[in-house]
């Protein structure tokens, strides 16, 4: 059981250290290299491929109809509104704001779980949001647009907007999870994201011009990068960790994915230290973690918790 942890333990690190260079990855690429709803569709079509083709050597597993056209609608509507709304604001913003607003998904689920899934709020959880509220107040009220973020305030917008989809995404996909399996979930979810993509690009337009000759080989290198690792292999790690360690561990790892981009943006020049910035992270890591030690508090309850998207 002891190796067991460990693989879990490194398996976690591997795909938050992926999702985290994924966000800086992405920001060299929007939207110089690629368009928003062009990158979307590279992300959300490679990966249901991908999906299906893994699937296929997997462990059978069993859905109803009604639970693939279910999740395929959800794909269609939660993984591609996600995706779009994530990607338009990165192309806005700074890699550290984008993942600081990413670090906020646990909260949006608690919340959401009040209102419509009468979880409990307890004093502990209600600071928790409140302060990561303010984090996240902190970092919209402060940012200015410069040449490192073109419109950080619609980007930041965005950004947020976008981890309020995916914790609806997390809550409704996870009713499904236990009697469809991860690879049946991700096979039909992110083809409906896929179908979603390929319509809106019908109507926007194709627009890449790292595919354009001359060819470009770090703007290339670096979708590869996106489209493997982040998008796929980190997806694939995730449930090891939730098989071997506690949900509010797997939740405290998901700070790597803030630790990391910050770390990079710093040293290839995303992004500029700013005490308003810090302060956000702070208070959003704080106000997360608060929430979900008050979760797990004398008890370890399986909340919504699935694979983070970046």
């Amino acid at each position: 059981m002891t190796n067991k942890i460990q693989e879990a333990n490194l398996a976690m690190v591997v795909s938050k250290t992926f999702s985290g260079l994924n966000v800086n990855a992405l920001r060299y690429l929007l939207p110089l290299w690629i368009a928003p709803p062009t990158g979307v569709t590279f992300r959300c079509v490679f990966a249901a491929v991908a999906f299906w083709i893994i699937g296929y050597w997997a462990k059978p597993e069993t859905a109803s109809v009604k639970d693939k056209i279910y999740l395929f609608l959800l794909g269609a509507v939660g993984i591609y509104g996600y995706m779009f709304s994530y990607l338009m604001g990165l192309s806005k913003t700074t890699p550290v704001s984008a993942a600081i607003f990413t670090s906020m998904q646990p909260i949006w689920v608690f919340i959401l779980s009040v209102f419509f899934f009468n979880e409990k709020a307890t004093v502990m959880k209600i600071v928790g949001i409140l302060v990561g509220l303010g984090g996240a107040l902190l970092c919209i009220s402060t940012q200015k647009s410069d040449d490192l973020a073109s419109d950080a305030f619609s980007g930041n917008l965005f950004c947020l907007v976008s981890s309020v989809i995916y914790a609806v995404y997390l809550i409704l996909s996870n009713r499904f999870l236990k009697r469809t399996g991860p690879y049946t979930l991700m096979r039909y979810t992110f083809s409906g994201a896929a179908v979603s993509s390929l319509i809106v690009m019908a109507f926007v337009g194709y627009e890449a011009s790292l595919t354009t000759p001359p060819l470009h080989f770090w703007p290339i290198a670096l979708l590869l990068f996106v489209l493997i690792f982040p998008t796929v292999i980190s997806y694939l790690l995730i449930p090891t960790g939730l098989k071997y360690l506690s949900t509010t561990v797997v939740a405290i790892y998901g700070y790597l994915i803030l630790v990391v981009a910050s770390i990079v943006s710093f040293l290839v020049g995303q992004d500029r230290f700013s005490w308003e910035q810090l302060g956000a992270m702070l208070l959003i890591c704080v106000g997360v973690y608060w929430v979900e030690i008050a979760e797990n508090n004398g008890h370890e309850r399986k909340r919504p918790h699935s694979p983070s998207i970046t």
